[in-house]
């Protein structure tokens, strides 16, 4: 009996961790008219962590009609909103539930969601039409809805404030309705040619969606969805997007994961904006241009958009297999996908690409005042959050890669993404190099000139050098 206990006892520290990383669940309905720019949901959040300090995010034009306690016989619950937590782009709203005595937060552990929304839809952009656009935006362009699911949050994501993450990779058995569409699609799963669907996953994923009237066609394990390619052009397009999902795999020793991948073209809501984002497994190309036909099309921006897209396949392994919970959070999210998609970029693509792109980085920072790695306490510290995540990060794992190899690197990054559920801030990337090297006088001096120094920056543009 005693052996019993003990094997039981050495468990629970194992069940805590699976517990805290099970993703939430999302079931109910959706109702969807892109005629009217209009959501209608029902939706139940069910296995949710325990988590003492939260705000459940939603959309700012979604409208509640109430919340109820599902374990509590659907009773209503009071909630409060809170201005402390806002999206920098104001996309949501927070709220919460008062603990008892109007102290600390209360959570349930399943919660039911009725709420409405009415949008802009925009059919005529010569003569009506919004200022910007934007990826958090719910967009009705006449002929569709479009919208991702992190930065949106047209469902209700839970947000753990003490450890900074936000759950919005969510399982999900949805019944989806859109009485004016042809095609719906939810991310993480196919395409379907109907009005009303029922869309399940066990795996979790951002929700971005793309419902409306337009044609999609399939390649091996790749969507297209309104791009308007010919056969030729998806054959051609899956066989580069394939190599590098194999080159990524071969070098992490990881398999990629996420077989299927959908493509989608669409219109903006504005007038002259155009940019690509992805909600992954969803590449997601917003223009008046197909953007992805560049990839393929033999022209001098060929190789570049290459570059582009090799750096958002890589956001499989970081930022999908591998999350991060701190403030080095976005640096290391966008800084080990661009430079990762450098590395493939020189052996895979255009070593001149490659150059181009590193000496494009290396003249940015000619004036930028970086604050070292070690010293990163929250955003804020960044100064400009877009220099330092996609232009200093990857710099600094450039230098490094001066001091140990492009092989050692690899498994720095293998190490990285294999990591389990831990604070991924400055320590975590020192323990994971330091597991690698084997080396603690050259891990001293790398952090020492790299990572600690008030001369980083100068210390790593003298570093890296372009033969």
């Amino acid at each position: 009996m005693k052996s019993i206990i003990t094997i039981l006892i050495s468990l629970l520290p194992v069940i805590s961790v699976l517990a805290q990383n099970r993703s939430p669940l999302l079931t109910g309905t959706v109702n969807i008219s892109i005629t009217k720019g209009t959501f209608s949901c029902d939706l139940t959040l069910s296995d949710l962590p325990d988590v003492e300090d939260y705000f459940i995010r939603l959309n700012s034009g979604m409208n509640l009609l109430n919340i109820k306690s599902v374990a509590d016989d659907d009773s209503l619950l009071y909630y409060e909103k809170s201005l402390v937590d806002t999206l920098s782009t104001g996309e949501s709203a927070a709220y919460y539930f008062p603990g008892k005595n109007g102290k600390g937060k209360y959570l349930p552990s399943a919660l039911r969601f009725k709420y409405v929304g009415k949008y802009p839809v925009v059919k005529d952009t010569a003569r009506d039409y919004m200022l910007v656009d934007w990826k958090g935006n719910i967009a009705f362009n006449g002929y569709s809805v479009r919208t991702d699911g992190m930065q949106s949050c047209w469902y209700p994501v839970l947000y753990d404030v003490k450890n900074d993450k936000a759950f919005y990779k969510v399982r999900y058995d949805l019944t989806i309705t859109c009485e004016d569409c042809t095609v719906l699609y939810l991310n993480g799963s196919p395409p379907v040619k109907l009005k009303s669907s029922n869309f399940k996953s066990q795996l979790p994923f951002e929700l971005a969606l793309f419902c409306g009237n337009y044609n999609f066609s399939g390649s091996k394990n790749t969507y297209f969805l309104n791009t308007d390619f010919s056969r030729d052009e998806m054959k051609r397009f899956s066989e580069v997007v394939d190599s590098f999902k194999n080159y990524y795999s071969e070098k992490l020793k990881i398999p990629y994961g996420g077989n299927t991948i959908s493509f989608i073209n669409t219109t903006p809501v504005s007038k002259k904006q155009s940019w690509l984002f992805v909600s992954f497994p969803s590449f997601i190309s917003v223009g008046w241009d197909n953007k992805f036909r560049v990839i393929i099309d033999g022209s001098k921006l060929q190789n570049m958009y290459r570059a582009f897209l090799a750096h958002e396949l890589a956001h499989y392994y970081f930022g999908t297999y591998k999350t991060f919970n701190s403030p080095l959070s976005y640096a290391l999210l966008e800084g080990l996908a661009e430079y990762s998609s450098s590395l493939l970029t020189k052996n895979l693509i255009d070593r001149q690409v490659y150059e181009q792109i590193v000496l494009k980085k290396i003249k940015t920072l000619q004036n930028f005042n970086a604050v070292p790695i070690s010293e990163i306490r929250s955003e804020k510290d960044y100064k400009n959050t877009g220099v330092y995540a996609y232009v200093y990060v990857p710099v600094v794992f450039l230098a490094v890669e001066k001091e140990i190899g492009e092989n050692k690197m690899w498994q720095w990054l293998s190490e990285i993404v294999r990591s389990g559920n831990v604070l991924t801030g400055y320590n975590f990337l020192v323990s994971t190099l330091k597991s690698v090297l084997q080396n603690d006088k050259l891990l001293k001096r790398i952090e020492e000139k790299y990572f600690k120094s008030e001369n980083s920056l100068k210390n790593i543009l003298d570093k890296i050098n372009l033969e």
